[in-house]
């Protein structure tokens, strides 16, 4: 019996990464000392990489003990978990899982250790491509265990491969209770599985938490992508502008977006000074729909005379009536008739349809 032990204690499967735990060796049936002497060689032999023989002879004596008595069916269950080793060493997972399947049938392995094999069967049959059985062995198991943490993120990936995000949402606020400050995969799995559940501001949350100097530039465009999509400009702005300053946004579409943002956000005077300055230096090209953008942001910001000298920039390079007609419009509301007038004119005189109390003198 302290042979058995000592042997479950190392392993019977090592590639598998299965264990049988000392407490399930002793409420199981007692086995002879040959049984014993047979598997400790297979499973030598299974470290030595021998896995096609182990797994013909595992096979082999599995069948044979599978109609014996209680001690002979616990010895099959043991061989057949050695054959699981074998072919999962092999990269056989549906192979190996279908041989833990087997295993875990048998009554006279304890609880415990059955259990064991279900959850190993279930990463098996994940790595096979049967993510759905993995999932419901995997529920089955969380039935009568807490499990760890990666238990827990495990799961959670699986059901969202399954799309099934209500129940991935639940098991991710399980994996977060026990750990709150995951990686970055984890918080990305997290934020997906959120979101697509309709749980949009856990999503957000989980997602600002992994934005840092390290986080990748796409983590911190979807953060802000959904700050607006629950609109939040503000926030989404915030986090843009956060990005921005450690480095991780940079370059002509990230620096456009600050400014679309903070337009979005009701801080036009910001974009515009930061649109301003970018056409200066060159940091984006000095364009009509740059230049229109300009002119909306110092307008929204109410800075009159910027505003009025952006749109007459603009309507002069692009020369289009609309562009024109905003001029004179604002000019008569800021009170500058004689631009107005001007403005009006030269809309005028690009087709657009122009009141001609506009064009008077007086």
């Amino acid at each position: 019996m302290r042979a058995l032990r000592n042997l479950l204690v190392c392993g019977l499967v090592i590639g598998a990464g299965l264990l049988v735990a000392p407490i399930a060796a002793a409420q199981a049936p007692a086995l002879s000392g040959d049984i014993i002497a047979d598997l400790e060689g297979l499973q030598q032999a299974l470290r030595q990489g021998e896995h096609e023989r182990v797994a013909e002879r595992a096979r082999a004596q599995a069948q044979r003990f599978e109609g014996g008595n209680a001690a002979d069916r616990w010895a099959g269950a043991l061989y057949r978990q050695l054959a699981a080793g074998a072919a999962a060493g092999v990269g056989q997972h549906e192979a190996a899982a279908e041989q833990l399947r087997q295993a875990r049938r048998t009554q006279e392995a304890p609880q415990a250790q059955r259990d064991r094999w279900l959850q190993e069967e279930a990463r098996l049959r994940l790595a096979a491509g049967q993510t759905e059985e993995a999932v419901t062995l995997w529920l089955d198991w969380h039935q009568r265990h807490d499990g760890s943490p990666d238990d827990r993120w495990r799961l959670a990936r699986a059901l969202a491969e399954l799309e099934r995000w209500e129940e991935a949402a639940s098991w991710v606020e399980r994996a977060l209770a026990a750990d709150p400050t995951p990686g970055e995969r984890r918080q990305a799995l997290a934020a997906t599985v959120f979101q697509r559940a309709g749980r949009g501001e856990q999503a957000l949350e989980s997602l600002e938490t992994s934005l840092n100097a390290q986080a990748e530039p796409a983590a911190w465009r979807r953060a802000a992508a959904l700050a607006q999509g629950l609109g939040d400009a503000q926030r989404a702005a915030a986090i843009w502008e956060a990005g921005w300053r450690f480095g991780v946004l940079a370059g002509e579409d990230d620096l456009r977006q600050r400014i679309e943002l903070h337009l979005a956000a009701g801080t036009p005077a910001r974009a515009a000074e930061y649109l301003q300055v970018a056409l200066e230096d060159g940091a984006l090209p000095d364009t009509q729909d740059n230049r229109r953008l300009l002119a909306r942001a110092w307008e929204a910001a109410r800075d009159r005379e910027r505003a009025l000298e952006a749109w007459h920039v603009l309507a002069r390079r692009s020369g289009e009536g609309q562009d024109w007609r905003r001029l004179g419009l604002l000019a008569h509301a800021w009170g500058r008739p004689e631009l107005a007038r001007q403005a009006m004119q030269q809309a005028q005189r690009r087709g657009e349809e122009i009141d001609p109390r506009w064009l008077s003198t007086r």
